[in-house]
Parts: structure tokens; sequence; C-alpha cells
């Protein structure tokens, strides 16, 4: 996994005041899944890098390349 999303998927959530769990509750998945991505472990499908970008309303590209 890219660690520069990884950063930025961290930092666009702190910028949004959100937690792990309440992005993961709007996304649908355990907690734990989302944390996985933010750590590198996995790496989120387009259709959850689509909510994403709607949940931080940020475009993907904001997400994968900063």
């Amino acid at each position: 996994m890219d660690e520069l999303f990884c950063k930025n998927l961290k930092e666009t959530r702190n910028s949004c005041g959100m937690t792990q769990k309440q992005v993961a509750e709007k996304l649908g998945v355990v907690e734990s899944c989302y944390a996985n991505w933010e750590q590198g472990r996995t790496e989120p499908s387009i259709e959850m890098l689509r909510k994403l970008s709607k949940i931080f309303s940020v475009s993907i590209d904001d997400l994968i390349i900063g």
C-alpha cells in the first residue's frame, strides 16, 4: 500500500474532526477495516474510495496523491 495514501487518508480524517470509528460507520465497515487502510495493511476498493471522497468532500486524487 502506498504510504502517501495512508498519510493523506489519516490527515484528511483528522482535519474533518472524525474518528476512525465514525468514518467506518459511515462506510458500513468495521473500525478495524478502516484502520487497516490508514496503516497500509489493506487498501480500499474503488467503491470505498468514492465513498471516502464524498464523506471528506475531497477528490479521490486528493486522497491518493495529495
